[in-house]
């Protein structure tokens, strides 16, 4: 119990490439491929659970102030170490990633016929690389984990996508690409800064927390032009993995040609790595550029959610629509980021695992029906809920949990959001006029869309009559994908009518950096008052 409590976190990122190995020789010895599925299940359901141990209450935070910390040398010669650990930022998000993995290969259970063993391997490599970016507490680990990510999803997107598939494939890795060089070269930039710190050792550094340690106690410092350079380079790596306005074209082809486990995974966690990079890694480090921009990532933010409703509005591919929801979901997300009070940045966290089991959820369900009609087109069905009633209760369900319905999870998230930006002065006030406020009215008009796009598509698809005679014959959901569903499905009720759990596990992370980016920047502590409720 002991090696478990000292290497969970390696563990967990060495677990999926030990189960690639094994698929890969399980495939090498000519054995039947159909059994290959049934592995690839039980090692991301064993990863699952071996990641339950991170709720132990044994748990002690380092003086770094992470859990399940692992700090050990791995390239001496550039002073680089392998550096490991979670907190509340992470915690949740490492959760998610497990979880949602086996949902992802039951998903494909009979979809994937070509190439399998492919397939579940690069499955399993994109889970570690996963999980590695959310633990990462080396900077340059961190941007291997963050690379490796993208080539599991290039190959998944670019082999077993739709018919445009290599253009989509193509598209995403060069968008995400062009982000992550710049990032790399921020963090060479921060590591030679460390290493010419006046009276130092000229050893540079790849620690996430030495640098940020020196950054607080005011040895490295940075001139405003050279922070801002520094801030902008990872903020676009991070602003187009999210995707946030306009770098966001990438996102609806790599999502409606995407395999459905390959949407599942890409709206459930690859798009937090951009969400979280923002809060790891710019807010924490440039705190004092952080607020300096957030009026434009809250202006890019407002955009996106408005134009990715509109958008969705008009789309005739059910899948696309999907996946213009996401351009909106993301931007409730960076707008309670770059709020800076409390409560918002509590609601941008829970809104991230919320985006996760509902969209996730809508992709699973989107790529049900295409198995049955290999169609996505709206104008192809109708009536659907007279042939498919359990399929058309359980989708209307998803659907209202993703509206942001009372007592559901997208509510909570939205709603700490909202109050959280009308709490937030970061935005000032000139003329009399609050501008804080016309941003918090004008995100609100999003909640008002989503309703009228993902509503209208309900109708369209489920009610009245059965206008095409293919639909007639349609099978109602299996039991496999009813199981699938109802784990996600419980987790909307419980999210959202008791959402004290998840929130409480963030709460002193999210204070923490709070209080780094306004104290580091001369602003004010915003209080919303969500602290003592949560940890009474």
């Amino acid at each position: 119990m002991d090696f478990l409590n000292n290497n969970l976190l390696t563990v967990l990122i060495v677990l999926p490439l030990v189960a690639a190995v094994v698929t890969l020789v399980y495939h090498a010895a000519a054995k039947n491929e159909n059994d290959l599925k049934w592995v690839t299940l039980g090692f991301t359901l064993l990863n699952f659970l071996v990641s339950l141990a991170l709720f132990s209450k044994t748990a002690v935070a380092g003086a770094s102030g992470f859990f399940f910390e692992q700090n050990v040398t791995w390239i001496r010669s550039i002073n680089t170490n392998y550096h490991v650990g979670v907190d509340g930022l992470s915690f949740w998000l490492v959760i998610l990633t497990t979880f949602i993995m086996p949902i992802a290969v039951l998903s494909t259970w009979h979809a994937v016929e070509k190439r399998s063993a492919a397939f579940y391997i690069f499955l399993l490599l994109l889970e570690s690389a996963m999980i590695g970016v959310f633990v990462s507490l080396d900077l340059l680990v961190f941007y291997l984990f963050f690379e490796a990510s993208l080539v599991p999803m290039f190959f998944l997107i670019g082999i077993w996508g739709g018919a445009n598939r290599i253009y989509a494939a193509v598209k995403f890795f060069i968008f995400t690409a062009f982000g992550s060089l710049l990032m790399l070269v921020a963090i060479i930039a921060l590591y030679y800064a460390y290493a010419n710190i006046p009276g130092g050792t000229a050893a540079g550094t790849f620690d996430f927390v030495v640098i940020l340690n020196a950054l607080k106690m005011g040895t490295l410092t940075f001139a405003p032009q050279t922070g801002m350079l520094l801030f902008a380079a990872f903020a676009i790596a991070f602003a187009i993995k999210v995707p946030l306005f306009p770098f966001h074209t990438w996102l609806p082809d790599a999502h409606t040609e995407a395999p459905t486990a390959g949407s599942v995974i890409l709206a459930a966690v690859l798009l937090k790595m951009g969400t979280y990079g923002l809060m790891r890694f710019n807010f924490a480090l440039f705190p004092d550029q952080a607020r300096e921009t957030a009026w434009l990532f809250i202006t890019l933010a407002i955009i996106g959610i408005i134009y990715g409703a509109l958008v969705a509005m008009v789309q005739p591919d059910v899948k696309r629509l999907v996946a213009y929801s996401s351009v909106a979901h993301m931007g409730f997300v960076v707008l309670g980021m770059f709020s800076f009070t409390e409560m918002g940045m509590q609601g941008a966290v829970y809104q991230m695992l919320n985006h996760g089991v509902s969209t996730g959820a809508l992709f699973l369900l989107v790529g049900f029906i295409y198995e049955r009609r290999h169609t996505r087109d709206i104008t192809e069905f109708g009536g659907l809920a007279n042939v498919m009633p359990v399929y058309s209760t359980i989708f209307v369900f998803t659907v209202l949990s993703s509206v942001g319905l009372p007592f559901l999870n997208g509510f909570v998230g939205e709603f700490l959001i909202m109050i959280g930006m009308f709490q937030s002065h970061v935005l000032g006030i000139t003329a009399s006029v609050n501008w804080n406020y016309i941003a918090a009215m004008l995100a609100g008009t999003g909640v008002i869309f989503a309703a009228v796009y993902l509503l209208w598509m309900v109708q369209r698809v489920f009610f009245g009559k059965v206008t095409n005679d293919k639909n007639r014959t349609l099978s109602d959901l299996s039991w496999r994908e009813i199981g699938l569903m109802v784990p996600l499905l419980v987790l909307m009720v419980y999210m959202g009518v008791y959402p004290k759990p998840f929130l409480s596990r963030t709460t002193e992370a999210v204070k923490a950096l709070q209080e780094r980016v306004m104290h580091q920047a001369g602003g004010t502590i915003e209080r919303t008052g969500l602290t003592d409720p949560l940890n009474k």
